[in-house]
């Protein structure tokens, strides 16, 4: 289990060269790929630029994951961490996430499976955001897939 110190340098380690639609198309169709390979029914989003840029739910998938998701990408885009980074910093002050006076429940989550997208020369412009697996694994896959990502685009493949 990651702590919150953990997490914040996760995020500084996923940071994008660069980002553009079809960076969006080739990190939610990785993210996809590995769901349907795990069986998973998960709901996938990649929201960048003010705009839904990729959205794909697998067979098994349900409407409340889109609720999570829309909770999830907004903490993102309100607070700039993932959604588990949340969770886990006000786990260490002795509190939650969704308790505090001014979080909404309905329009915020504290569950894992929102990662921010950060361009390495430019600040927060997004959110990849995965629901239906248990949320510290709908982290785990947002994060590796965007590892990737960046793998790919630092060797010129994307």
């Amino acid at each position: 289990m990651k702590t919150a110190d953990e997490l914040l340098e996760q995020e500084q380690q996923l940071l994008l060269p660069y980002f553009n639609n079809e960076s969006a198309w080739r990190l939610g169709t990785l993210i996809r790929d590995h769901a349907s390979h795990i069986n998973a029914a998960v709901a996938i989003d990649i929201h960048a630029f003010g705009q839904q840029l990729f959205f794909s739910a697998l067979q098994g998938s349900q409407l409340d994951n889109l609720e999570w998701i829309r909770r999830k990408r907004q903490s993102v885009l309100r607070f700039g961490h993932s959604t588990l980074y949340l969770r886990r910093f006000h786990e260490s002050k002795g509190r939650i996430f969704e308790e505090q006076a001014h979080i909404d429940v309905t329009e915020y989550s504290g569950h894992g499976g929102g990662v921010p997208l950060r361009l390495k020369e430019g600040g927060l412009i997004g959110a990849v955001c995965v629901s239906g697996l248990p949320d510290t694994e709908d982290h785990a896959v947002a994060v590796q897939a965007l590892q990737q990502l960046i793998e790919e685009m630092h060797n010129g493949a994307s």
